[in-house]
């Protein structure tokens, strides 16, 4: 796992400010280490004043798996961009000349 982010550490901040148990705060910023990550979480506790425990992981689960479809997506897309590439230009070998 990375570092969290000066973001994911406000949100573990937040977390314990509310009263959350630290353990849960500790795994949640964990997870949730980037700032998209971290900033989707916020944004969501700030609608609330105070959420039940279950909710929080909930919502820790739905921005992870949202996170994972966009990486998958990204990666799809790099993908088709080297197949159009090679539908365009041909497959090409390690001396620039077309096979």
């Amino acid at each position: 796992m990375k570092p969290r982010t000066e973001l994911s550490m406000q949100l573990y901040q937040m977390l314990v400010a509310r009263g959350y148990h630290e353990e849960l705060c500790d795994v949640i910023t964990k997870n949730l280490n980037t700032d998209f990550t971290a900033a989707r979480m916020i944004g969501y506790l700030c609608q609330y004043s105070h959420l039940p425990e279950e909710e929080v992981v909930d919502e820790m689960l739905s921005i992870l798996s949202d996170r994972n479809a966009i990486i998958k997506k990204k990666e799809t897309e790099a993908a088709q961009a080297k197949i159009n590439e090679m539908y365009e230009y041909g497959l090409i070998d390690e001396d620039d000349e077309v096979l």
